[in-house]
């Protein structure tokens, strides 16, 4: 696996909002959160985030943070992931640390009986998980909340190969967004799924937000198989920002991590 450093490109960050917020407060938290107080470097940047705001204390507090280097701990029969997914984008946004697709109401992933509602996703160049001690260039993030506020994460690997026909869709939009303006995206549904690979695949455990307020208890899963993106897409994606955005491995402390 070719290392990011090969690359010229910049990471996105996830934006999510905390367990506590109710679902449907999880658009307009990750809207406003580019607004103030955090970023990517210097004395914002991942190392500090902990020092901005008592509410983000968990980001150097926390022992469940995300991202991780995953590497399996149990070998589990893994039940398949159960997505619904059957609405296409409703908005996309440049909140000033990524491109942030909105989903419309009705897509949904089960987990244990409960609807995990899928609210956006959006994309990190490099990757922020590793796997296996392999970065990828790009990873996105599938954000799914409980109507009371619990969070669920599909986490998607990219790697360098030829383009991809939806985020084709998605980027020739980038020209046009200004920091904080949602404008319409036009995916379907089916396009939505096309992100993802059709060996789903997954590693599972137990982690955090990757941006602050770094909550923890959410769920995660990590898609095995990765899917292609053009060298050219990642630098069209980095122009957009000009700087990295992936927070820093954090330790495992001796989570399990399922497969």
């Amino acid at each position: 696996m070719k290392k990011y450093l090969k690359y010229s490109v910049v990471a996105v960050a996830a934006l999510l909002a905390t367990p506590q917020l109710h679902a449907t407060q999880v658009e307009a938290h990750a809207q406003t959160t580019h607004t103030k107080h955090w970023g990517y470097l210097g004395d914002t940047g991942p190392m500090h985030w902990g020092e901005l705001n008592l509410q983000y204390n968990m980001c150097s507090q926390g022992k469940m943070q995300t991202p991780i280097n995953v590497v399996p701990t149990k070998d589990t029969d893994l039940k398949p992931l159960n997505l619904a997914y059957k609405t296409g984008s409703k908005s996309i946004i440049n909140n000033g640390h990524t491109v942030q697709v909105n989903i419309k109401d009705g897509s949904a992933m089960m987990i244990d009986g409960e609807a995990y509602k899928l609210k956006q996703f959006h994309f990190h160049v490099p990757s922020e998980n590793n796997i296996k001690g392999d970065k990828f260039p790009m990873e996105a993030h599938f954000v799914h909340a409980t109507d009371d506020g619990k969070l669920a994460v599909v986490a998607v690997m990219f790697k360098e190969g030829k383009a991809n026909t939806v985020l084709a869709k998605i980027w020739k939009r980038l020209p046009s967004l200004k920091v904080g303006e949602a404008i319409k995206c036009g995916l379907s549904a089916d396009e939505v799924k096309a992100l993802m690979p059709k060996n789903k695949d997954y590693y599972k455990f137990t982690g955090s937000l990757t941006t602050p307020p770094c909550s923890e208890n959410v769920k995660w899963h990590v898609l095995k198989t990765p899917v292609t993106v053009s060298k050219e897409q990642i630098n069209t994606f980095f122009n957009l920002f000009g700087f990295p955005n992936n927070r820093p491995l954090q330790h495992t402390n001796n989570r399990v991590i399922e497969e």
